[in-house]
């Protein structure tokens, strides 16, 4: 009688010539030995491409970054974008929202709505979205930061960027107030972001301010400058253009 052995390495013969012995891909037929090798190259290739471009992503400018600038930021912005606040000595621990309200004119009247969280809905359409929009992600967190960074405490301008930061947060803004269907012609909006502290964990004896701090912009005009394709602002077609 054959061994168990002996009957599996027939059987092995049977369906293609393996070797019972072999494991990985020395036990694949040679097309697919070929198939395997290449596709473990191409990613091999892809990983070291990727691992290099990161890394003169977040090197100090040199020659290769000077020449090549545009072709490093297309392949890591947005998704692999590196961002030196998630480590010590200082990582994010604040939450930072940012709100709107707006003064409607309508029936011969004006009204200030309530104050609309624009990141709380942002928030709503990612939670339990496996695959979010980058514009849920990162259209308004990245607007408030462009402002911010452009404007001092006092609100003031800083740097020649600081009107193209205003001008994008309040396009933003009226865009998505159309959304909330306010009932009347949007003549000025205000911005502001709240800003909380993220408690700290139950096992640490660190102290906290979870209050809520706001830091309130001045209220603007809203003219048709401010009205992106298809925005309305509660205006008519000709009020629009």
């Amino acid at each position: 009688m054959e061994s168990y052995d002996e009957q599996r390495g027939r059987a092995g013969d049977a369906v293609g010539g393996e070797s019972p012995d072999r494991t990985g891909l020395a036990a694949l037929s040679l097309p697919y030995q070929v198939v395997g090798a290449v596709a473990l190259a191409v990613i091999g290739l892809v990983a070291c491409f990727h691992v290099a471009v990161v890394f003169l992503h977040v090197a100090p400018s040199n020659t290769l970054t000077k020449q090549h600038g545009e072709t490093v930021d297309a392949w890591v912005m947005p998704e692999f974008e590196q961002n030196w606040k998630l480590f010590a000595p200082n990582p994010l621990q604040q939450n930072i929202a940012v709100q709107v309200r707006a003064e409607v004119a309508g029936d011969g009247t004006r009204r200030v709505t309530p104050w609309i969280d624009l990141t709380a809905e942002d928030a709503e359409g990612i939670r339990g979205n496996p695959f979010p929009s980058h514009v849920q992600q990162n259209e308004l967190r990245r607007a408030w930061d462009f402002y911010a960074n452009q404007h001092g405490d006092d609100d003031r301008a800083n740097s020649l960027r600081a009107d193209l930061s205003e001008r994008y947060i309040r396009r933003i803004a009226v865009m998505r107030l159309e959304d909330h269907r306010l009932g009347g012609r949007i003549e000025r909006i205000q911005v502001r972001s709240s800003t909380t502290g993220v408690a700290a964990p139950p096992w640490s004896r660190e102290k906290t301010d979870t209050r809520s701090y706001y830091r309130l912009l001045p209220w603007w005009t809203v003219t048709a400058a401010d009205l992106p394709g298809g925005v309305t602002g509660g205006r008519t077609g000709e009020e629009a253009r």
